[in-house]
């Protein structure tokens, strides 16, 4: 009897189905993913004239593809740590971006990619990791992880409009 009512019943995310928590998604994964690219164009092309950071930026890189995943996954739980981490990235990228623009001189070794490119993707980070922060608070706020538990006369009735009688053929 238990093991049939358990047949009877499943557990809905209703939070899942919305437009604006698919949006949201998308657009924090997106925003990982495209920041563990330029991190990573940033870390290779300056990686003869960087100290110390590569170890620090190789991590970054990880943690940002391994966030997006999750993100993809509905995994609510790491939005908050994406905001943390996107919050120490930007002040790196703020204060890194200038630096490397002072590196264009004589007598300084000029990294693969040259300084002034390096200077602007730093600084193109900024901007991706305040919406960064902002997308992934949303996200935090939807609700992604709630859970009804629904019997299989819901999903029927919500399968035909939300239990509305189906109208009549005319």
């Amino acid at each position: 009897m238990a093991e049939e009512e358990q047949q009877d019943t499943y557990l809905d995310r209703p939070n899942r189905r919305k437009a604006s928590s698919k949006a949201t998604k998308a657009i924090v994964a997106f925003l990982l993913v495209v920041s563990a690219v330029i991190v990573l164009i940033i870390t290779l092309g300056g990686w003869s004239t960087l100290e110390g950071a590569k170890a620090l930026q190789i991590a970054y890189i990880l943690l940002y593809v391994l966030m997006a995943f999750l993100v993809s996954r509905w995994n609510r739980g790491v939005l908050p740590l994406a905001a943390a981490l996107a919050i120490v990235l930007l002040i790196f990228a703020a204060v890194s971006g200038p630096a490397w623009f002072d590196r264009d001189k004589a007598g300084l070794t000029s990294p693969p990619l040259d300084e002034s490119i390096l200077g602007l993707l730093s600084l193109l980070l900024v901007p991706i990791q305040i919406l960064l922060i902002a997308f992934a608070m949303r996200g935090f706020q939807q609700a992604w992880n709630v859970e009804v538990e629904r019997t299989r006369d819901d999903r029927d009735d919500r399968d035909r409009g939300g239990g509305r009688p189906a109208p009549a053929a005319a």
